[in-house]
């Protein structure tokens, strides 16, 4: 059984189709990315997971019952849009959203503690909201998203606005989080965080669901024939060959697709007889980036891409 299956979420404003008839199911135990460019439909979707919007049709399953109520106490939410009381103090607010969860008294405000410690916050805790910045905000509301110990933990775009350092503080802790048992979501557009930390992924574009799967097998799917290059020196001369298929230049890295398997070694030799110095040769490795682009790409330049 899933812990949560999403079928056929279709929602629609102003007859625009945010989301068009979407369906992924998300494993017990797993960290799901819902990814997509901005305003592919990823926070409509979760906004009907959550019960804030209410769907045109489909339904969200929560391990075999449909979701109610109960599954808004189960849940730890950090919406895109940002909201916290910017009067209120620190501890003050942690400990309001942990109650509004049910989660009151010492051992609740021992935990908020911790994790202000953690966070590099234990001294503002009595400063007001509004005279943090905007990545000390972000850290408060992320901390009250995961106080109360929820089962379910959704957070959409939760990268936005953090510094290397904090990025990767929040990175150990949604791993932490994993560990536990916890089911994690995360919306984001940025590829290379929900490479790094998904175990499977459901890809949205313009409202519907392009790809969906275990991340790995999705790799191994897209990746034949592709190898993932960084390299110093100039490799122009591949542009001529003729078994290259595809070249995406990421800037520090190259995606390259040769025509068949056997023509892989064959790239190889030319790049050392031309004196290019390889950092990295990953045969039959794709980019999640490069996956999307390959599916969702060619509609780039299509005008009048709405934010939903």
């Amino acid at each position: 059984m899933y812990a949560l299956e999403v079928k056929n979420l279709t929602k629609t404003f102003d007859g625009l189709t945010a989301v068009d008839n979407a369906s992924f199911n998300v494993p017990e135990g797993s960290i799901f990315g819902l990814i997509g460019r901005n305003g592919a439909g990823k926070t409509t979707t979760i906004r009907m997971m959550m019960g804030i919007y209410v769907p045109d049709n489909g339904e969200v399953i929560l391990r075999g019952t449909k979701v109610g109520q109960e599954f808004k106490n189960r849940v730890g939410y950090l919406p895109e849009e940002r909201g916290l009381y910017k009067k209120m103090k620190v501890m003050e607010t942690l400990l309001y959203f942990a109650e509004l969860k049910g989660k009151k008294g010492k051992e609740i405000e021992k935990k908020a503690e911790e994790y202000l410690e953690k966070f590099d916050l234990a001294d503002r805790k009595q400063s007001k909201i509004e005279d943090l910045s905007k990545g000390n905000q972000q850290k408060v509301q992320f901390i009250a998203t995961i106080l109360h110990d929820p089962e379910f933990i959704i957070l959409d775009e939760p990268f936005s606005g953090l510094d290397p350092i904090n990025t990767n503080l929040l990175v150990n802790i949604i791993s932490e989080k994993k560990q536990q048992g916890k089911v994690i979501i995360l919306s984001t557009h940025l590829m290379d965080f929900a490479e790094r930390l998904c175990d499977h992924i459901a890809m949205i574009d313009h409202g519907k669901i392009i790809l969906n799967g275990q991340l790995d097998e999705i790799k191994q799917r897209f990746g034949k024939r592709n190898i993932n290059l960084i390299y110093e020196g100039d490799i122009s001369f591949i542009h001529q060959l003729p078994f290259i298929e595809k070249i995406t230049d990421f800037g520090n890295s190259t995606g390259i697709k040769v025509t068949e398997d056997s023509k892989i070694q064959e790239l190889l030799k030319l790049l050392i007889e031309n004196n290019v110095t390889i950092k990295k040769f990953d045969a039959n490795d794709i980019t999640l980036h490069e996956i999307f682009i390959e599916l969702a790409g060619q509609e780039e330049n299509n005008g009048g891409l709405h934010h939903v």
